[in-house]
């Protein structure tokens, strides 16, 4: 597609949506450019923080932070501290994500901090294992939910869960790829829903409470665990379901007044995840012993037996809801990290590309669900999270350590936000424990198949980017062009954040 094809193609196409534009015409008429919208407010900010980090985890880990942890009231203060530690890690990111006001969160500070040799290991690997894994544990955990009231007493078959979780993936997909503002509508759905059931489980446990059902909750530092690296396993599965607290930075060019709006969302939505949590948990040992919370297939669903009975299919219900948020909002922030990459030339080059028509990131967005595809076929949800989070922890490591780095190096910046220089360091810190303390107290075959994927970067870096091997260029020419028109997408416009 040339520029003339391209240009009539864009004219035409203006003409006929009578779309609103951002430069002028020769008929006076506006012209939209083929760039990201700015299309989030700060509710669709808050909802998308809100909506990504209530997923499945907090109807997944607080069995396994409550295994590691050993007793209810370390559990309890695990997810209490996970929280408080999640707003002073996302502090740091709001620094730079106010500061470096470009999309691809931790991938841009990355290229402004360090050689882009770093900044193309993190797309590498997040790009092609992190988000697609990220979204595949989200979708099974929907499908499992989402089926299990049609097998009342067993478990869902394999091939039926699998199934959902594909279709959910293609249905999310299509709505990411279609329109912004449809995706934030349905992110604002689903996070008012998910908030729903948790509200409802959270005032369940009040009640239980005031009657006097706090046996559970006595002597509630029995049998707490004192090994190093269990604490680190229950911090690891408590963060897995506090873990989103920095989508909002993959998308900031799309933010509306990023510099008001990103850290007041960050601040209002985690705050509130923090406590839905928490309250969430002691609901749950209202009802059920650490024993029999252990033993439970799926906590909220038990949960919603012995208190919700006949209603009891409400909660699977809004479950299901509530992970189908979070995949969408785990979608909408994977194609923009898809987009930067590729725009920056770190990834092929039809990844960069927008849809003519619908301004969004089309090519990423598909290629992100594809390979979450791929993921469910031989899914396990538990190996999922532990290799996602020994990775993933290493990279927000990484941010903490830019922002201290661009402190001496870049102080010519301007910082709307500036946080205490210590909250970096303290991140930093806890990124190495979590990263470390498992690997030393019990290690596992994950965690060295996680780093050799993330350094077989280094040898695809040397030839495709550094070098630039002529014939990779001859192969992908004409496939990104058949591509190209295949999807109606075009390279975006140059803007002032380029």
């Amino acid at each position: 597609m040339d520029k003339e094809s391209i240009k009539e193609r864009k004219e035409s196409q203006n003409g006929s949506t009578g779309q609103t534009t951002d430069s002028q015409t020769k008929d006076g008429l506006a012209e939209k450019a083929t760039v990201l919208q700015k299309n989030v407010g700060l509710l669709s900010g808050i909802c998308l923080i809100v909506g990504t980090i209530i997923g499945s985890g907090i109807f997944i880990s607080p069995k396994a932070v409550l295994l590691y942890s050993g007793a209810v009231g370390p559990c309890l203060l695990i997810w209490a501290s996970c929280g408080v530690l999640s707003i002073l890690g996302a502090l740091c990111y709001a620094e730079l994500g106010t500061t470096i006001v470009k999309s691809g969160g931790d991938y841009s500070y990355y290229l402004e901090a360090f050689h882009p040799i770093v900044a193309f290991l993190f797309s590498w690997t997040t790009v092609i294992a992190l988000k697609p894994s990220s979204l595949a544990i989200i979708t099974l955990s929907f499908a499992e939910y989402a089926s299990s009231p049609f097998f009342p007493g067993c478990s869902p078959p394999t091939i039926v869960i699998k199934f959902l979780a594909a279709t959910a993936i293609l249905l999310i997909v299509t709505v990411n790829s279609l329109s912004v503002t449809l995706a934030n509508y349905v992110q604002n759905f689903f996070t008012a829903a998910k908030l729903f059931i948790i509200l409802v489980i959270a005032i369940a446990g009040i009640v239980l409470l005031a009657q006097g059902k706090t046996e559970n909750l006595s002597n509630a530092f029995d049998g707490a665990s004192t090994s190093f690296g269990a604490i680190g396993l229950a911090f690891y599965n408590g963060f897995w379901a506090y873990d989103g607290w920095n989508q909002l930075n993959f998308i900031t060019e799309e933010l509306k007044n990023p510099h008001r709006n990103l850290p007041l969302a960050i601040l209002i939505g985690i705050s509130l995840v923090t406590v839905c949590y928490v309250l969430v948990n002691v609901a749950y040992f209202t009802v059920m012993t650490p024993s029999e919370l252990l033993l439970s297939p799926a906590v909220a669903i038990t949960f919603g037996d012995r208190v919700f009975y006949p209603l009891s299919w409400v909660v699977p219900l809004f479950v299901a809801f509530s992970t189908f948020g979070a995949a969408n909002g785990s979608c909408f922030t994977a194609g923009r990290i898809s987009y930067v990459s590729s725009r920056e030339g770190h990834m092929v080059q039809i990844l960069s590309f927008i849809s003519l028509k619908h301004c969004t990131p089309s090519p990423a967005i598909i290629f992100n669900g594809l390979l979450a595809i791929c993921y469910i076929i031989p899914a396990d949800i538990g190996i999922l999270i532990n290799y996602f989070s020994f990775a993933q922890w290493g990279f927000y490591g990484m941010s903490a350590l830019a922002l201290i780095v661009m402190r001496f190096t870049r102080k010519d910046l301007h910082r709307p936000v500036k946080v205490p220089i210590v909250l970096a360091f303290l991140l930093g810190l806890l990124s190495c424990y979590l990263v470390l303390a498992p690997i030393i107290d019990k290690p596992t075959i994950e965690y060295l198949y996680c780093s050799i994927f993330i350094f077989s970067g280094v040898i695809l870096y040397y030839f495709f980017i550094h070098r630039k091997v002529k014939w990779a260029q001859r192969v992908s020419r004409p496939i990104t062009t058949y591509l190209q028109l295949l999807m109606e997408v075009v390279p975006p416009e140059k803007t002032e954040t380029d």
